[in-house]
């Protein structure tokens, strides 16, 4: 007695169709999986030996082989508990006719038969659309995130007992398609926090606003309680409000990593703030089984570290790469894998371990040394990476004692947006979406300096010994302030005021 099922696994971000053939053999009752399997399925036996049992069906008394294939590739995960069973009752004739070809089985099992929701059921019904296959049995705890894929049937279930009688024709499952494109305009201009609260702080404000205009990374050096969390906490508030691509992005990598609630999809722009005792593989992604780090569950949002010299230096120079490329490639013995790193980078620091260099209000107690150590654990590297640098003074009185708010988030999102539409118009053609996100070629393709706006790019240039990545992170900000101004061609004002945003890193790294 034969049967055959399809499943599926996950490697990164990217599901594999696996083939589960069961077979019973007459001869001493054994229960063997092969195919490479993980701990994880290996445990399968015992989950699936007593589901079945306490569903009302006799597991069979055999001699039972369960195959992986292809046998070649390393098989991870829960989710193939209801393929095996699956398999099993069909081999024994419980299900009637062996399912079709074109459909798969995910789901993992309770002892008592019930069917458990998975991570990463989305990226796993994703790739087996890909893959040809039109019909997909999953958890009814999964329906919602999995809604979101179109052109695929989803038969939603919740025990052994209801699947068996769906496959044998007992019962009626009609495929789910609840997922309605208007949930992300549900609820996204609910904020707890606003730009507004910010009292004070004009210039940090402007800073963010051009960040998150052309979705450019942004390092603020000030002392302890000049707004630093403050703002960065209100960024979201003023970031476009995400597509459902970008939704559909986002819930996926959540899906896969575990991090997204029962019956809940991602649409507000994630925003993640790791503690500075974060390990490098929880910031970049990895371990023993690769999950998402905390750059891709920042994916198509944002990532603030606050006190970045607090963290490990080597935790921070592994920064380098996703700044630069928007993934991060993790390399394992036996598989390599990428995963989206598209965010905005927002970072926080003091100016000196104590805090208060410079500050009018409180003395410094640091030696120079100790300043110089502190500031030298942020790379010339990685400041390069980082567009605008932003000093934030202390908070003047007069500024909290003001009765009137300053602008809301709404008012500053509405320029956002109108400066992120133009940036979109002018890449319609490109795989790129923001000035941020521009190369070279891009830059030679989309941006042009008159002269003399070019002559005044030169003695900047000279002046402050800029790297060439510094150049280039200049003139991309250049065209972001232009057009927050929808302004066609990048004035002088624009270019002087982009250079401001450079020359903090001078005071300070020299």
């Amino acid at each position: 007695m034969y049967a055959k099922i399809n499943t599926c696994v996950l490697q990164g971000l990217d599901g594999l169709l696996i083939d589960v053939e069961a077979d019973l053999a007459n001869g001493l009752p054994s229960f063997n999986i092969v195919g490479l399997p993980d701990t994880s399925i290996k445990e399968s036996k015992e989950r699936v030996r007593a589901a079945i049992a306490n569903s009302g069906y006799k597991f069979p008394i055999n001699r039972i082989t369960i195959n992986l294939a292809p046998a070649n590739l390393k098989k991870e995960g829960s989710q193939l508990d209801l393929a095996i069973a699956t398999a099993l009752l069909v081999a024994n004739g419980n299900i009637i006719d062996e399912p079709k070809k074109n459909t798969a089985f995910i789901g993992e099992l309770a002892l008592d038969g019930r069917i458990l929701a998975i991570n990463g059921a989305l990226p796993m019904v994703i790739s087996l659309q890909e893959l040809g296959i039109e019909e997909v049995i999953i958890p009814e705890k999964n329906k919602e995130e999995c809604s979101m894929v179109k052109g695929i049937k989803l038969y939603p279930v919740k025990n052994i007992e209801e699947l068996v009688n769906f496959l044998n024709g007992n019962q009626e499952i009609s495929p789910y398609e609840s997922f309605d494109d208007g949930l992300l305009n549900q609820k996204k201009d609910e904020y707890e926090v606003d730009f507004s609260d910010i009292k004070g702080q004009e210039v940090l404000k402007r800073a963010m606003e051009i960040a998150a205009a052309g979705e450019h990374n942004l390092l603020m050096i000030g002392p302890p309680g000049s707004g630093k969390t403050m703002s960065a906490m209100r960024l979201p508030t003023i970031l476009p409000n995400l597509t459902f691509e970008e939704s559909l992005e986002c819930t996926k990598i959540y899906s896969a990593s575990g991090n997204l609630k029962e019956d809940a999809l991602i649409v507000k722009r994630p925003f993640r703030d790791p503690h500075h005792t974060s390990s490098a593989v929880s910031l970049i992604g990895g371990g023993r089984i690769p999950q998402p780090g905390e750059i891709s569950l920042a994916h198509n949002g944002a990532l603030f570290l606050d006190e970045l010299p607090e963290f490990p230096k080597s935790t921070i120079e592994v920064l380098r790469q996703p700044l630069e490329e928007k993934t991060i490639t993790i390399s394992r013995a036996n598989a390599t894998l990428t995963y989206p790193a598209n965010f905005l980078f927002i970072a926080g620091m003091n100016p000196c371990p104590c805090g208060y260099n410079g500050d009018p209000n409180h003395e410094c107690s640091c030696s120079m040394g100790s300043i110089r150590n502190y500031l030298n654990k942020i790379s010339r590297p990685i400041l390069d990476r980082i567009d605008i640098h932003v000093e934030v003074k202390p908070v003047k009185i007069e500024d909290l004692q003001k009765k009137a708010k300053g602008e809301s988030s709404k008012t500053i999102r509405k320029r956002v947006e109108r400066a992120r539409a133009i940036q979109q118009k002018r890449f319609e053609n490109e795989k790129i979406t923001t000035n941020g996100q521009m190369k070279n070629k891009d830059m030679k393709k989309y941006i042009h300096l008159d002269d003399e706006v070019a002559k005044v790019m030169k003695m900047a240039y000279d002046r402050y010994k800029f790297s060439a990545r510094t150049y280039h992170k200049i003139i991309k900000l250049a065209r972001t302030i232009a057009d927050l101004e929808e302004s066609e061609n990048i004035g002088e004002h624009h270019l002087l005021e982009a250079i401001r945003y450079r020359t903090v890193d001078q005071k300070y790294w020299g």
